[in-house]
């Protein structure tokens, strides 16, 4: 690769020909603040103009995300223009907005307020010179997203987050100038659109014009109702990211702090998603095995991602037949909870409001689906995301480093390390082969570890032996990457038995919902955690949870049953959005 030798801020570096500025300053140890810069991005928009550096030889400051280096090149990343000039545009970003720290869902995480700080900035000459010049208010139509216009600063990260890394280009610029906004892409309002509410551009946002639908009040309201019975489920990625919200370091396993949290916040019981992680499992492979025996549509694809099935059924519904009937392991438990466990332990289930913590923000959309009302009730009520628990119990007043480990509730509190690993990447291909390896050859595995389908790459195949039957599969993060193994199926090109799709990078680990910031570097050490939890556990198949063997004795009688298909299965239903015309 051809090297080149540019000088920054007195300092010589060899990097990359065509590095851009902005990284190769990042390789010579020098950090050049952005806001529309983004590390899930390979393309910066060069939108915010707080990047800018002063090149010799060329006339005005540069955006230093957008301007790639050439050999010789001499460039100040603080000199008194450059300082000055960043200064100018900063006030000018908190001018287009209203930005009242103090009623921000991102106050002191906000990286405009740290920007603001780190340049001294105490006054702002302009004011809100702009804020009342472009559309105003608040998008909060849909289920779990809202937008608030006022506050948003135009870096375009959400655009490009939504367009190139989920590819499904639910928002857009619209209008020029001080008229500009962001728009949701020809639609009213953001829930008429594509969008899938993954929340990938909660985190891509660098203010809070973008976070979840708040329902922490509702939950509360539900807990000091004395005729209703709350009860709570949490996700296996919460146990890795909470710590996070609460200070303590990337990749803490807080699993027996949170459930002591969670009873002291109010609820009556505290379930484990694991659980349900593991009956998914249960059902999920067995029903590959059906289709594998029995000439089913084939390759059969995980649906345990309610964004991942929002943006199927929008934009590929020929390829619906390919999806599990599995609900997710979050329906499959608040279906349980009305179902089973209320007739076992004699609680009139409509007395009971079932609340599930998640990473997700498109939960929140899933769990309105009226699909999900098997029970009878809507199956699960409400939905927090790992921000929301971490926020109530900061509200609290909970010391969260000083509580005890304690244990979920059984028996829906009772998983193996397979229901952990539903959190990352290559954890629900992972989990279903520890059990379809052992039910299809009745023998134990040689080795629980599925290594082959871990890792980081946004799609990777392996070949799975099974006694001498190899068995292809896939798997794919981020809908980017889920589109590539799509268009093959479509193109018939594909050759896999089984399919695991993840909406958001990372699977659950990166999702929506989970603490800010979220990066590459972030969800590797949840990634580390989520593994070690696994192996920490006695339990480590889904087909050995005793209390999932249990469930099937009292209850569903064997997989793929005529209760379990009730209770545990749903169906899909094709929603190709037509644009409006603006004509």
């Amino acid at each position: 690769m051809e090297k080149v030798t540019i000088t920054i801020d007195g300092q010589k570096v060899e990097v990359p020909a065509g590095t851009r500025v902005l990284d190769a300053a990042a390789i010579a140890g020098i950090k050049i603040p952005t806001l529309c810069a983004y590390s899930a991005l390979d393309y910066y928009p060069g939108a915010c103009r707080v990047c800018i550096v002063q090149v010799e030889g060329m006339r005005g400051l540069q955006a230093s995300c957008a301007l790639p280096v050439r050999d010789g090149m001499v460039i100040s990343t603080r000199s008194k223009e450059v300082i000055e000039a960043r200064k100018t545009v900063i006030e000018l970003l908190l001018s287009s907005g209203v930005h009242d720290c103090n009623t921000c869902p991102r106050n002191n995480n906000c990286e405009l307020q740290t920007l603001a700080e780190m340049y001294n900035i105490r006054t702002n000459p302009y004011g809100n010179a702009l804020v009342n010049k472009r559309e105003k208010g608040k998008d909060d139509a849909g289920p779990a997203l809202v937008r608030d216009y006022d506050r948003c600063i135009l870096c375009g990260r959400c655009v490009q987050t939504c367009a190139v890394v989920q590819t499904v280009n639910a928002i857009d610029f619209a209008d020029r100038g001080y008229k500009a906004h962001i728009s949701a892409a020809g639609f009213p309002n953001i829930v008429d659109s594509y969008c899938i509410n993954c929340g990938q551009c909660i985190l891509a946002c660098p203010v809070g014009a973008l976070y979840e639908k708040e329902d922490v009040d509702n939950v509360i309201d539900a807990i000091n109702d004395p005729e209703k019975i709350v009860v709570v489920q949490t996700a296996p990625a919460t146990r890795i990211s909470l710590g996070e919200e609460l200070d303590m370091p990337y990749g803490s396993i807080v699993t027996g702090k949170m459930v002591a949290a969670l009873r002291r916040l109010g609820f009556k019981y505290v379930f484990d998603t694991d659980f349900s992680a593991d009956l998914t499992i249960i059902e999920e492979g067995h029903e590959l095995i059906h289709r594998i025996q029995n000439g089913g549509t084939l390759p059969m694809i995980t649906s345990c991602s309610p964004g991942w099935i929002r943006f199927c059924e929008t934009f590929y519904p020929d390829l619906l037949d390919h999806l599990s009937t599995c609900k997710s392991p979050q329906q499959m438990m608040g279906a349980v909870i009305k179902a089973y466990w209320a007739k076992k332990v004699g609680i009139d289930p409509s007395k009971i409001v079932s609340v599930s913590i998640m990473p997700c923000t498109a939960k929140k959309y899933e769990c309105q689906r009226p699909e999900m009302r098997s029970s009878g009730y809507q199956d699960v009520d409400y939905v927090l995301t790992t921000r929301e628990l971490g926020r109530w119990i900061r509200q609290a007043g909970i010391d969260f480093s000083k509580l005890p480990e304690e244990h979920y509730d059984d028996p829906l509190g009772e998983s193996s390390g397979a229901g952990v690993i539903f959190g990352a990447t290559g954890g629900v291909m992972e989990a279903a082969l520890r059990t379809v390896y052992e039910v299809i050859l009745n023998k134990p595995l040689p080795k629980i570890e599925f290594e082959s389908v871990r890792g980081e790459q946004g799609v990777r195949e392996a070949v799975i032996d099974l006694d001498g039957k190899e068995v292809k599969v896939a798997i794919a993060h981020g809908l980017g990457n889920a589109r590539k193994l799509l268009d093959k199926i479509r193109a018939g090109e594909c050759d896999y038995t089984f399919i695991e799709i993840m909406t958001c990078p990372g699977g659950c680990l990166g999702g929506g919902g989970q603490p800010i910031p979220t990066n590459t570097e972030i969800r590797a050490k949840r990634t580390e955690a989520i593994y070690r939890a696994d192996e920490g556990l006695p339990i480590r198949k889904s087909h050995e949870n005793p209390s999932i063997k249990k469930i099937y004795e009292d209850y569903f009688e064997k997989p793929l049953s005529e209760k379990s298909h009730h209770l545990l299965h749903t169906h899909y239903t094709p929603r190709p959005v037509i644009v409006p015309n603006d004509n």
